[in-house]
């Protein structure tokens, strides 16, 4: 974004036509990250409500010591958290069928739909992403944010690590265990494992 550092200075002074136009900037990355956790349209709209109010009212915390987008992250991925704890809702879900744009005309998924699959196969299908999902949703929260960051964002390593603020090898390590952890939650169904991934 052109002059985003001189947007961000005038937000941290209160002007709003600036924030404004710095959501508009950010508002699919804040919503497609709101989607990983909520599971739903409805949800994730109203978790980024969440998301940018959040960002409003703490706008002055940014340093301009790491890219925007980072900070961006990291708000968003801590709210959708808090809110999800907040509600005890206990089970996201995450619709790994869909595709959503990445906030950098980028594509993200593989959600273009069959359309040779027959209903049922079709059906089939969305049993299997079901179950996908809430084996995702059943994984320690900072196994699913690394592994959302990592697999349905995009991210690179460095990437997270300043989101999440820790170590690389730490993300990688949360990555590894989420994927293994993930395969074990799946395995359970050896039927469902061996039909999605071989």
């Amino acid at each position: 974004m052109a002059d985003e550092q001189k947007l961000i200075r005038k937000a941290q002074k209160g002007d709003v036509d600036s924030f404004e136009k710095i959501i508009m900037e950010y508002r699919s990355i804040v919503y497609n990250v709101s989607y990983r956790y909520a599971g739903s349209a409805d949800d994730a709209a109203d978790m980024a409500q969440e998301v940018f109010l959040k960002m409003f009212k703490s706008i002055n915390t940014f340093r301009f010591k790491s890219k925007f987008s980072t900070w961006v992250y990291r708000v968003a991925t801590n709210t959708c958290l808090d809110l999800l704890k907040k509600n005890s809702r206990g089970a996201a879900t995450y619709s790994i069928d869909e595709k959503f744009d990445d906030g950098e005309g980028g594509m993200l998924g593989d959600g273009v739909a069959d359309t040779e699959f027959s209903p049922e196969k079709r059906y089939e299908q969305r049993e299997t992403h079901n179950v996908i999902n809430r084996a995702i949703s059943r994984l320690p929260s900072d196994y699913q944010t690394a592994l959302i960051l990592r697999d349905i964002q995009g991210l690179s390593y460095d990437e997270i690590s300043a989101i999440v603020e820790c170590s690389v090898g730490t993300v990688k390590s949360r990555i590894s265990r989420a994927r293994k952890n993930l395969r074990e939650i799946l395995l359970k169904d050896r039927e469902l494992f061996e039909n999605y991934f071989v």
